[in-house]
């Protein structure tokens, strides 16, 4: 079944939260105005594109201090030696199931919506 947004539900990202949310996918948007912890999801991609602001991102390397009161969700508070992406309005990241990525730096705020692929 096909799922239809229209802009006056999106436009913006003015308000953060979860659009669609299936077993295959999940559309969301956020906000953020400050830095955000290591996250891992280790069965879901995440395709984020940017919508306003900027932020300082890194993907992949080695996730430090890692806990998991949630083994979907394991948290971290640093990353070794990732790759380091500076994020603007218009940009599109994907980071694939499994890999570690951070917003490390929010210098004002950012907007952005991620569309979440599931593992089956």
């Amino acid at each position: 079944m096909s799922k239809y947004l229209s802009h006056d539900t999106v436009a913006g990202c003015s308000k953060a939260g979860t659009f669609v949310n299936t077993p295959e996918y999940i559309v969301q948007c956020s906000n953020r105005t400050g830095p955000g912890v290591v996250e891992i999801h280790p069965k879901e991609t995440d395709v984020i594109y940017v919508i306003d602001g900027t932020a300082t991102f890194v993907t992949g390397g080695k996730a430090l201090n890692v806990t998991a009161t949630n083994p979907l969700q394991p948290r971290g508070t640093d990353i070794q030696g990732g790759e380091v992406h500076r994020l603007t309005k218009g940009d599109v990241i994907v980071v694939p199931a499994g890999q570690a990525h951070w917003f490390k730096e929010v210098p004002s705020a950012v907007s952005y919506y991620v569309v979440k692929v599931l593992k089956q």
